[in-house]
């Protein structure tokens, strides 16, 4: 759109990955060589962290440009799978053939093993790579590791990288993966661009899309620079969105460059509210306030409703809010009191935990039916016109999501439900046994494994995972809808197709969220859709936050 208007002969900051923008900083370079040793080694699984758009995709696959041709190499982008699927997985991106049907583990690891004895013996070496390692649940894993396990007098036949989000080196740190974890034979993790290095990233992409150093200087002053550092924490995909937009809007104003103002009104647009701290860094004038629900509604035809309850109201007057002049810097304790503890209330049974956290929740959604004995929560709230999302995560995952959820805590004498009902820095309100708590969300962290339930309402008409290429009215509301997140006037369709444009503004969508970038429309994808669109579902933070 713009490309003309600045001289440019193609986009400067799409997030396509296009090895011609490829920018190496030290960390990735660093990264790279931690990769490339762990390969040479003697196997095992090679570990790379970071957080969402730093860049641990550009970094594999600079490796994947440097191994050898003789390297047979399986890709598992979705891990949120079961032991047997992800064998499964493995074997079809290995050309490995199994009976079709099958559902025996040992089958899959029959094949798999008699597949790496003839590639060792042929003298090739066999890769795996698996993204979003974090989604992996602790069986798959120990799969993994038992799968590592086939190895000849000098090393392993299969190596294994693995490529995740900071929670993962949480979660190896459990007692029960220490096997695991000891397996690992190089890791990193990856951080932001450097405050320079993010300027030398700017111009760098912008003098491939054909502008020159001074001029890309004389249209990202220094000083735009700065702020932007501050906006983006370095976060190469943040980077790029907020420069796409910025510049979106130099040639909407018909400006020379991009002003302060100009980034300011991007960042609103690339975090679909006012701009918030990245990692690591301060914002003055952000409100430390704790409050049980935020009902945020807007009358944009979407498909929310107000489900403010008197209860809620009154819970939430129990907890005081605290305004202060600047944010904890990183790292540091919220001034809200959270003198409250976890244990589980000696009057309750530990049974009636599910039904009492669920009750607590459903509360927030103005519904007052208790969960009927032997029922299951999803289909009980599914009567309700309600939908679930059970997953894995961090308290980051949920802060993410924005929803109140279910979670299953453990102590000493065994696992117990509770209800998480708001969240604000490093406190937390969390419903236990009927009861209502403020506690240190490190409490939470210490006595849960990360298995989550939320809930959410779906919009009219969606049947589901919708994917590319699949025809489904659905695409007519969420072409719309994805307008409008934009700011920009839906161009009406005639067609039901999900097709490679509107796949494409889906993934950019998704990246903004910190999404896996797929294209497939989910269950988080909609709750994050419902965010951008200031739905008025029951949130977990607390306004401005």
């Amino acid at each position: 759109m713009y490309n003309d208007y600045f001289g440019l002969h193609e986009p400067p900051f799409s997030i396509a990955p296009d090895p011609r923008y490829l920018f190496m900083s030290e960390h990735h370079r660093e990264a790279l060589a931690h990769l490339l040793y762990g390969l040479r080694g003697e196997g095992g699984f090679v570990l790379l962290t970071g957080e969402v758009g730093t860049g641990k995709t550009t970094v594999c696959r600079c490796l994947l440009e440097q191994l050898p041709d003789d390297c047979e190499v399986a890709f598992v982008l979705n891990p949120k799978v079961t032991s047997r699927e992800l064998l499964a997985t493995i074997c079809d991106e290995l050309g490995i053939g199994y009976p079709e049907g099958n559902q025996s583990v040992k089958v899959f690891v029959d094949r798999i093993n008699a597949y790496l004895l003839e590639a060792h013996a042929a003298g090739r070496r066999t890769v795996v790579i698996i993204d979003e390692a974090q989604n992996l649940g602790a069986s798959v894993l120990e799969q993994l590791r038992l799968l590592t396990n086939l190895e000849t007098n000098r090393e392993k036949l299969l190596q294994i990288i693995l490529l995740g989000q900071p929670e993962f080196r949480d979660m190896l740190a459990r007692p029960e993966l220490r096997q695991f974890s000891q397996r690992i034979t190089a890791r990193y993790h990856l951080r932001p661009l450097a405050r320079d290095e993010m300027n030398s990233y700017v111009y760098h992409r912008l003098q491939v899309a054909g502008l020159s150093r001074a001029a890309g200087e004389d249209l990202f002053p220094r000083a735009v620079l700065r702020r932007l550092y501050r906006l983006s924490g370095g976060v190469p995909r943040l980077v790029n969105l907020l420069c796409d937009r910025a510049l979106l809007g130099v040639f909407a104003g018909e400006q020379r460059r991009v002003s302060p103002a100009i980034l300011r009104q991007a960042a609103q647009e690339v975090f679909g509210e006012a701009p918030v701290a990245r990692p690591g860094l301060r914002w003055a004038g952000v409100a430390a306030t704790l409050a049980l629900v935020v009902l945020m509604g807007i009358a944009a035809g979407y498909f929310f409703r107000d489900p403010a309850s008197e209860s809620v109201r009154a819970l939430a007057s129990q907890i005081s809010s605290t305004a202060v002049v600047d944010e904890p810097a990183h790292g540091t304790e919220s001034n809200l009191e959270a003198a409250d503890d976890l244990s589980w209330p000696a009057a309750v049974s530990r049974e009636e935990g599910e039904g009492l956290a669920l009750q607590g929740l459903l509360e927030l959604w103005d519904f007052t039916q208790p969960l009927p004995a032997g029922v299951d929560i999803c289909d009980f709230v599914n009567g309700l016109g309600l939908q679930c999302l059970r997953d894995r995560g961090s308290l980051r995952t949920l802060e993410m999501l924005d929803r109140p959820a279910l979670l299953t805590l453990h102590d000493g004498e065994g696992p117990y439900s509770v209800a998480l009902v708001a969240l604000e820095g490093s406190t937390a309100a969390i419903l236990v046994g009927g009861e209502m708590r403020q506690v240190r969300s490190s409490e939470i962290e210490a006595r849960w494994l990360g298995e989550f339930t939320l809930l959410f309402r779906e919009p009219p008409g969606y049947s589901g995972n919708l994917r590319p290429g699949a025809r489904d009215p659905f695409v007519l509301w969420l072409s719309q809808r994805l307008a409008e997140v934009d700011g920009r006037p839906g161009e009406p369709r005639t067609r039901a197709d999900y097709d490679a444009q509107l796949v494409q503004e889906v993934r950019r969508f998704q990246l903004s969220r910190g999404l896996q970038p797929d294209g497939i429309v989910g269950s988080k994808t909609l709750i994050q859709l419902g965010n951008a669109l200031g739905s008025a579902e029951p949130r977990l933070r607390a306004a401005g936050s």
